[in-house]
């Protein structure tokens, strides 16, 4: 049987695990945890997005017939590091205002800013 961390894409995978994969890889005893790095499913909650809400706007599309549990988990987990992401970035214009609460024009800025967040420009 495979286990679920060898099924995930190597973004997924936890920390703990991506260290033993970089150390194993690279000959050394112990790699510097980079920041951001995604929490072990046993280290606490696996998805912070309800999944059952994930699959309901899932099935909301018209063009989607069926999805899996996995195609769910990893749509979420996609949602939530964008939103990370994004928060990350506009957080940086609000500590720039001298403010520790995001507002609409961090938002905005983080947007204009990002080329990866150029779809987003319209709105």
């Amino acid at each position: 049987m495979t286990a679920v961390s060898e099924l995930r894409p190597a973004a997924l995978r936890c920390s703990a695990h991506a260290r033993r994969g970089m150390a194993a890889a690279a000959g050394a005893e112990a790699v510097e945890d980079a920041g951001g790095a995604v929490p072990c499913a046993g280290s606490g909650r696996a998805a912070r997005l309800p999944l059952s809400r994930v699959k309901a706007l899932v099935k909301a599309d018209p063009d989607v017939g069926l999805a899996s549990q996995e195609a769910v988990f990893v749509l979420a987990r996609a949602a939530e590091l964008f939103v990370e992401t994004i928060a990350k970035d506009a957080f940086v214009y609000a500590q720039q205002g001298k403010r520790k609460t995001l507002q609409r024009k961090d938002l905005d800025n983080a947007i204009e800013a990002v080329d990866e967040f150029a779809f987003l420009e319209a709105l």
